[in-house]
């Protein structure tokens, strides 16, 4: 049950895990020297990181948590741990093992269906930080790498580095804003908590999974849950950028090249749209509007007040309005 006592569908991670695991390809194919070579690199890259990343964000250096370098099979375990605590904490709970066979087989089918989705995010996502898991640790996904230095064209070991740039940032952030974590916990639960919904004419009119997975009641929290991700990726975007040709000679050439492939469109951009990825795609890139915006205006360390507590956070209105964040916040 969530906190307002809606029903939550019951998942069986554990099938959600192994389902995930076994349609989930490898990646390309790679011999074990050039394996072994993109790993070290890029443990090398995110220890090289550190440094950069606290320069220009200004947040510090102290983060908590390991840096690991893992396959497509180990990220979709760890997100599928990660998920099934997320839930327990914000009080949709994964509860006890549902009694009946009609309980265990609904659990069963849906932890095949979160597999699923975890399989396909896997060959995708190139790394990624985990604040919710029980060890919050930042986790870069090799062979997704290694394709996407491939398909690009550009300079291995700076891709390498910039990606961690990224994920970086994100690590530094949740160590700044210890709160944070809490604050997207207990807005998870307010979005578990409303009522659900499930509208397909929503995907009929061309909308995403999201417009057809969430109702008015949940419409808000979702929003407010969007502007803190905005803020999150964009800061992220803007900050691997700004450690320069210094650190990543050839970032311009990367940010080109990468933003090309993110834009592509046809079949990809209509998938995109409809598992909600073209949202994801939008933080980015309204978020690192927003952000370019206040530096211009109140320089990283006028736009790291977003850092010091809930009430500081853009809205998804300010995300797209920079300038009435900094009027409310800076007067």
């Amino acid at each position: 049950m969530s906190a307002a006592g809606t029903p939550i569908p019951p998942i069986d991670f554990a099938t959600a895990q192994a389902s995930g695991r076994r349609v989930t390809p490898a990646g390309p194919r790679l011999s074990g020297p050039e394996m072994a070579e993109i790993v070290a690199g890029l443990q090398a890259a995110a220890e090289a990181s550190v440094g950069p990343v606290a320069e220009v964000t200004r947040l510090g250096a102290d983060a908590p948590g390991p840096m690991l370098v893992v396959d497509r099979a180990n990220w979709v375990d760890a997100n599928c741990a990660m998920v099934s605590r997320l839930l327990a904490e914000a009080g949709g709970g994964v509860g006890p093992r549902p009694a009946g066979l009609t309980g265990r087989l609904e659990a069963h089918a849906n932890g095949v269906q979160l597999g699923g989705a975890m399989a396909f995010l896997a060959t995708r996502v190139l790394g990624q930080y985990l604040p919710f898991a029980a060890e919050p640790a930042l986790l870069i996904v090799a062979p997704n790498v290694a394709a996407v230095e491939r398909a690009l064209g550009v300079d291995r070991p700076d891709f390498r580095l910039w990606v961690c740039l990224h994920e970086q940032t994100h690590r530094l952030q949740f160590a700044r804003a210890p709160w944070l974590r809490d604050y997207l916990v207990r807005a998870t639960g307010q979005l578990l908590s409303a009522p659900q919904t499930f509208a397909p004419q929503a995907l009929l009119r061309g909308g995403s999974l999201v417009d057809a997975v969430t109702s008015p009641e949940q419409r808000g929290t979702f929003d407010r849950i969007s502007g803190v991700m905005a803020l999150l990726e964009g800061y992220a975007d803007v900050m691997m950028d700004r450690v320069g040709p210094d650190v990543v000679p050839t970032v311009a050439e990367i940010r080109r090249r990468f933003e090309r492939r993110r834009s592509r469109g046809g079949l990809y951009a209509a998938l995109n749209r409809l598992i909600g990825m073209d949202l994801k795609l939008a933080q980015y890139r309204d978020g690192a509007a927003f952000c370019t915006a206040v530096i211009g205006r109140v320089g990283v360390d006028g736009l790291n007040a977003v850092y010091e507590g809930p009430g500081l956070l853009p809205s998804l209105d300010e995300i797209h309005d920079p300038q009435r964040w900094v009027a409310r916040v800076h007067g």
